[in-house]
Protein backbone atom coordinates (compact mmCIF):
# COMPACT_ATOMS: atom_id res chain seq x y z
CA UNK A 1 0.00 0.00 0.00
CA UNK A 2 2.58 2.25 0.85
CA UNK A 3 5.08 1.83 -2.29
CA UNK A 4 1.64 2.50 -4.19
CA UNK A 5 1.35 5.27 -2.97
CA UNK A 6 4.93 6.60 -3.09
CA UNK A 7 4.77 5.73 -6.89
CA UNK A 8 0.66 7.66 -7.11
CA UNK A 9 2.49 10.91 -5.26
CA UNK A 10 6.12 10.85 -7.25
CA UNK A 11 4.93 9.30 -10.75
CA UNK A 12 7.32 6.67 -12.91
CA UNK A 13 10.52 8.09 -11.42
CA UNK A 14 9.90 6.97 -7.97
CA UNK A 15 12.07 3.55 -7.83
CA UNK A 16 14.45 5.29 -5.30
CA UNK A 17 11.45 6.39 -3.25
CA UNK A 18 9.82 3.01 -3.10
CA UNK A 19 12.58 1.49 -2.57
CA UNK A 20 14.01 3.88 1.11
CA UNK A 21 9.92 3.63 2.15
CA UNK A 22 9.88 -0.36 1.59
CA UNK A 23 13.18 -0.41 3.89
CA UNK A 24 12.52 2.04 6.70
CA UNK A 25 9.46 -0.28 6.70
CA UNK A 26 10.76 -3.07 6.94
CA UNK A 27 12.61 -1.87 10.28
CA UNK A 28 9.53 -0.79 11.49
CA UNK A 29 8.05 -4.10 11.13
CA UNK A 30 11.26 -6.17 12.20
CA UNK A 31 11.90 -4.29 15.21
CA UNK A 32 8.82 -3.00 16.05
CA UNK A 33 6.20 -5.87 15.06
CA UNK A 34 3.60 -5.92 12.31
CA UNK A 35 0.77 -3.82 12.59
CA UNK A 36 2.57 -0.91 14.30
CA UNK A 37 1.06 2.17 13.40
CA UNK A 38 3.19 4.29 10.86
CA UNK A 39 2.99 7.61 9.37
CA UNK A 40 4.83 8.54 5.77
CA UNK A 41 5.05 12.13 4.49
CA UNK A 42 6.56 13.01 1.40
CA UNK A 43 7.10 16.04 0.25
CA UNK A 44 9.08 17.47 -2.57
CA UNK A 45 11.09 20.74 -3.01
CA UNK A 46 12.98 22.21 -6.08
CA UNK A 47 16.19 20.76 -4.19
CA UNK A 48 14.88 17.58 -2.70
CA UNK A 49 12.49 15.25 -2.36
CA UNK A 50 11.91 13.77 1.60
CA UNK A 51 10.63 10.92 2.53
CA UNK A 52 9.70 10.74 6.59
CA UNK A 53 8.35 7.66 8.19
CA UNK A 54 7.16 8.16 12.26
CA UNK A 55 6.47 5.38 14.32
CA UNK A 56 5.29 5.22 17.83
CA UNK A 57 8.82 4.16 19.28
CA UNK A 58 11.01 7.03 20.03
CA UNK A 59 13.19 4.42 21.97
CA UNK A 60 14.12 1.85 19.54
CA UNK A 61 16.85 3.99 17.18
CA UNK A 62 17.98 2.67 14.12
CA UNK A 63 21.29 1.64 13.83
CA UNK A 64 23.41 0.50 10.96
CA UNK A 65 25.28 -2.32 11.50
CA UNK A 66 27.53 -4.12 8.92
CA UNK A 67 25.81 -7.49 7.15
CA UNK A 68 28.01 -10.60 6.15
CA UNK A 69 27.49 -11.92 2.79
CA UNK A 70 24.79 -14.41 3.78
CA UNK A 71 22.69 -12.42 6.04
CA UNK A 72 19.39 -12.18 4.85
CA UNK A 73 18.59 -8.58 6.98
CA UNK A 74 20.87 -6.14 7.93
CA UNK A 75 21.49 -4.01 4.84
CA UNK A 76 18.46 -1.63 4.73
CA UNK A 77 20.34 1.99 6.24
CA UNK A 78 23.43 0.78 4.06
CA UNK A 79 20.67 0.44 1.41
CA UNK A 80 19.33 4.28 2.49
CA UNK A 81 22.69 5.71 3.06
CA UNK A 82 23.66 4.92 -0.70
CA UNK A 83 20.72 6.11 -1.90
CA UNK A 84 19.47 8.76 -0.08
CA UNK A 85 21.64 12.64 -0.26
CA UNK A 86 20.92 12.15 3.30
CA UNK A 87 19.37 10.65 6.11
CA UNK A 88 18.46 10.73 9.54
CA UNK A 89 16.44 10.52 12.78
CA UNK A 90 14.21 12.95 14.93
CA UNK A 91 12.60 12.00 18.43
CA UNK A 92 9.62 13.27 19.55
CA UNK A 93 8.40 12.84 23.02
CA UNK A 94 6.05 9.53 22.31
CA UNK A 95 7.36 8.76 17.89
CA UNK A 96 10.11 8.49 16.12
CA UNK A 97 11.02 10.05 12.92
CA UNK A 98 13.43 8.31 10.32
CA UNK A 99 14.07 10.26 7.46
CA UNK A 100 15.76 10.83 3.87
CA UNK A 101 16.40 13.12 1.04
CA UNK A 102 16.33 12.16 -2.29
CA UNK A 103 17.49 13.83 -5.59
CA UNK A 104 15.01 16.31 -6.54
CA UNK A 105 14.24 14.41 -9.96
CA UNK A 106 12.09 11.93 -7.67
CA UNK A 107 9.62 15.05 -6.79
CA UNK A 108 6.71 17.10 -8.17
CA UNK A 109 7.40 20.11 -6.49
CA UNK A 110 5.46 21.47 -3.78
CA UNK A 111 3.15 18.74 -3.33
CA UNK A 112 3.34 16.43 0.25
CA UNK A 113 1.02 13.64 0.90
CA UNK A 114 0.43 11.97 3.80
CA UNK A 115 -0.51 8.15 4.59
CA UNK A 116 -1.68 6.56 7.83
CA UNK A 117 -1.78 3.10 8.12
CA UNK A 118 -0.40 0.23 10.56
Amino acid sequence: MLRHAVREHLGPESGDAELCVTELLANVVRHLGEGTPVTLRISGRATRTRVELTDPAPAARPAPREAAGDDESGRGLALLDALALRWGVSQGQCTKTVWCELDPGHSRRGRVAVITGG
